[in-house]
């Protein structure tokens, strides 16, 4: 704890930092277990291995196991990152605020805006992939191939979640428990019975045994399939951080989150490894038949795969049912948790000005941000319609789209993190290497895939769309690298916009550039005892709700 002795940080103007209001979101609703649970949900684990296994697999071939492993790497890195800055600035904005601190507010304006259009893309393939699900399961194939009532259905899909977490976070939480114990179950039961399977004799003639060769970085096949695999690989861990966006409403706000988050990377790390592993050594990598690259089967990996390792006996089949049940509710519960973080920026920007204030607004019942759970809502249904009716190529490119915001927002984090506490690296090895050194590689690993894959995207006959600048020099550009660039840019001009309407935010009036100098033996962590002494960065003068 800072001791009385110390001054507080000085803002722009030689005064102290300005307070940092409480939101008046319900305070300590959620433990350890329901942090982790939302951070694990939120990556939705089954969807995303549908939806992007087939495409590792057709990139990096057999080595896609190794994919998952370093793909990790950097994911890890900066759940630290999120972890020690959450230590000191348990506030709900995270990389908004945090990169506001470290870099100034048009810098962190950017990154809190890297997070609600990353959600916002991929809202609309969730809703997309939740519409085909339930109609699979009721057995309405028909259905589930008509453009019009998946659309239809995707938008029940969240508006229903969109209810779900205007009305509650302990609500949330609880059906996130038993949507995870779903998903998860069905996953180590297809991955240990393919395994059974292929060892036993009784797999497809594409099967694979184990090998260690599948971990060996150096057989896959160029530096641009090594980069552009990882950051579609990305993908699949992407969403722990929604475990740290929802920290003002847990328990111990200071560490829990940052542990779960930690927590949340590590269990997927095993689950994603177990999978693939037992996918690519059931069904193979080859692009024919049940092989996972047949770009037949790359959109929808999990359910082609469970009829072939279930059978078709009517136990397998009822098995196969509850795996398509499972990416179902995966989506769902990702559709869900995807709207809280988004929600709970927007409503820390708003609190510091950085956005209108309507977006401030909480429930005084339900203790929830009302239009900024609304206002993701409603955004998410006209982009999922917008894209619907213009081009399902364009919503597929979309969705590629979104590692690059992901490599922009979390890379960032990484980077603010390095430094906010670059006057305390010195002070401990620990300090330097998790304050440090670890964000600071994630950061520097994700700017290198960012660039990398922006090459990679702007080729024309990348994706499924391309586009033609309509001023000179003409040139023509594929579809994922406009989608995804062109997002930040409108981020920038909103953010010029409103920088014009209220200016007080990017003056450094409300959150000033600051720098954590460390007091004391716990490094200055600035956690408030409750007794209304001030936290030394920015935290408000009275007790924690």
């Amino acid at each position: 704890m800072t001791s009385s002795a110390d001054p507080p940080p000085e803002g722009p103007s030689g005064g102290p930092l300005p307070a940092a209001t409480d939101k008046g979101l319900k305070g300590g609703a959620l433990g350890l277990f329901a942090s982790t649970v939302i951070g694990l949900a939120s990556t939705a684990p089954a969807y995303s291995l549908a939806a992007t296994l087939g495409v590792i697999a057709a990139v990096a071939g057999v080595q896609s196991p190794i994919i998952i492993v370093l793909a990790f790497i950097p994911m890890f890195l900066i759940a630290y990152g999120y972890k020690e800055l959450n230590e000191v600035d348990p506030d709900c904005g995270t990389t908004f605020t945090w990169a506001s601190r470290a870099f100034g507010p048009h810098t962190g304006w950017l990154g809190g805006w890297g997070i609600v259009a990353a959600d916002i893309i991929v809202m609309a393939n969730l809703a997309q992939i939740a519409g085909q699900y339930g109609f699979q399961l009721v057995g309405a194939q028909g259905l589930a191939h008509n453009a019009l009532w998946t659309t239809v259905a995707g938008v029940v899909w969240i508006v229903l979640m969109t209810w779900i977490c205007y009305i509650g976070i302990e609500v949330s939480a609880n059906l996130q428990k038993v949507l995870l114990t779903v998903e998860i179950v069905m996953l180590l039961v297809l991955a240990v019975t393919a395994l059974v399977k292929v060892y036993s004799g009784s797999a497809p003639t594409t099967s694979l045994h184990i090998s260690w060769s599948w971990f060996d970085p150096t057989r896959i096949a160029s530096v641009d399939a090594f980069a552009t695999s990882i950051l579609t690989t990305v993908f699949i861990y992407w969403g722990w951080d929604t475990c740290v966006s929802v920290n003002e409403e847990t328990a111990d706000r200071n560490r829990t989150p940052g542990r779960a988050a930690v927590i949340a990377t590590v269990i997927l790390l095993l689950v994603y490894l177990l999978v693939t592993t037992s996918a690519q050594s059931f069904a193979g990598v080859g692009s024919h038949g049940n092989g996972l690259a047949n770009p037949e089967n790359s959109a929808d990996v999990l359910s082609h795969l469970g009829d072939e390792v279930f059978g078709s006996g009517a136990f397998g089949q009822t098995l196969t049912k509850l795996l398509i049940l499972m990416v179902l509710t995966s989506a769902a519960a990702s559709t869900q948790t995807t709207i809280l973080p988004t929600a709970r920026t927007t409503l820390s920007m708003a609190t510091f000005k950085a956005l209108p204030a309507k977006f401030a607004r909480v429930h005084p019942r339900f203790l929830t941000p009302t239009w900024s759970t609304v206002g993701m809502g409603l955004a998410s249904i006209v982009f999922f319609v917008l894209l619907s009716r213009v081009s399902e190529n364009l919503l597929a490119d979309s969705i590629g789209s979104v590692g690059l915001m992901i490599a922009f927002y979390y890379g960032l984090t990484g980077f603010a993190c390095v430094w906010y506490f670059r006057k305390v690296l010195r002070l401990s090895p620990r300090a330097l290497w998790t304050k440090g050194i670890m964000p600071g590689v994630g950061g520097v690993l994700l700017l290198y895939f960012f660039v990398d894959a922006c090459l990679v995207y702007a080729a024309p006959d990348y994706g499924s769309t391309s586009w033609t600048l309509p001023f000179p020099p003409h040139w023509q550009l594929g579809g994922v690298f406009v989608t995804g660039i062109g997002s930040l840019i409108l981020g920038a001009v909103l953010m010029l916009v409103y920088r014009v309407i209220s200016p007080a935010f990017f003056r450094k009036e409300i959150i000033a550039v600051s720098s954590h100098a460390g007091h004391g033996r716990d490094e200055g962590h600035g956690r408030d005892d409750g007794h209304g002494k001030d936290d030394g960065h920015g935290g408000r003068r009275g007790k924690r709700s």
